[in-house]
């Protein structure tokens, strides 16, 4: 009696037949296919023990089906992307969902080092200074007009000057005569103290503390012998070649105030009317 060689699955007879041996026994191609393929997640049909079978993760399909989604391009031999479960070329994804570079126009690759900055992107290497052509990075950089500027060069292009030094103003200063002057370049022309948020006054275009403008050009008070400036409201009266300070222009004998009086000259001395009737 001849000993049976039947299918494990079916138990048909595998004699003269195709089959596939397993640790569980011989099969006829039909079942094992049945039993033991997968089903491709593409068409949704068996993967047949001779097919090219290609998975990923937990996914398998046949070689004809593992295609870019969008343009249908094989995956076989390509690298990939999966968006949201659908597997995706990197034409596509790149087309889809990276960035264009605001600069050369290219796509920014998924990975690849950018920068971006108001709704924009660009690759690292493009995102240079609109003045010296310097890549930018991680440096700080002032936004113009749709031009990125270093530090450095937006304050030589667009920051003030100072009158007196000619170097650009960052922060703070103060003005004269129309001009940006850092505060502390803004000195008396005489004793060089600093004069931002102090009383002066000029002399041909020379700033100078009260101080010093009284003693080099302002007249002197005939009286108390000390200049009269005329600034923060003092008024003087004058007379001649002569000048006082309202408050030393008085009586010489009685020190009545002459200010807005009749007064008479005597000599380098004024009185008032009185005094000079009453003679020597």
């Amino acid at each position: 009696m001849s000993e049976t060689f039947d299918c494990a699955k079916c138990s048909e007879s595998l004699y003269g037949r195709k089959y596939i041996q397993t640790d569980s026994g011989p099969y006829c191609v039909p079942c094992y296919d049945n039993t033991f393929a997968n089903t491709c997640a593409e068409c949704q049909q068996l993967i047949g023990h001779d097919s090219r079978e290609l998975f990923y993760e937990d996914r398998h399909f046949h070689e004809g089906c593992f295609r870019c989604c969008r343009c249908q391009r094989s995956l076989a031999d390509e690298p990939f992307t999966c968006q949201d479960s659908e597997l995706l070329c990197n034409d596509c994804y790149c087309s889809a969902f990276s960035s264009q570079c605001s600069a050369c126009g290219e796509t920014v690759m998924p990975g690849s080092r950018k920068l971006e900055y108001g709704g924009q992107t660009w690759h690292e290497h493009c995102f240079l200074c609109s003045g010296c052509e310097q890549p930018l990075g991680s440096r700080s950089f002032v936004p113009d007009k749709g031009a990125h500027y270093c530090v450095p060069c937006y304050e030589n292009k667009f920051a003030p000057r100072c009158a007196r030094c000619s170097k650009t103003l960052t922060q703070g200063g103060v003005t004269y005569r129309d001009q940006p002057w850092h505060r502390e370049c803004l000195v008396c022309t005489g004793c060089q103290t600093p004069l931002a948020g102090q009383q002066f006054t000029s002399r041909d275009d020379d700033p100078y503390c009260v101080a010093c403008f009284g003693e080099l050009f302002a007249p002197k008070c005939s009286s108390c012998k000390r200049p009269i400036t005329g600034l923060g409201g003092g008024k003087y009266v004058s007379f001649e070649d002569r000048h006082w300070h309202h408050s030393c222009f008085s009586c010489a004998r009685c020190s009545t105030s002459l200010v807005g009086q009749g007064f008479v000259p005597d000599g380098d001395q004024v009185l008032c009317q009185g005094c000079s009737q009453a003679g020597p």
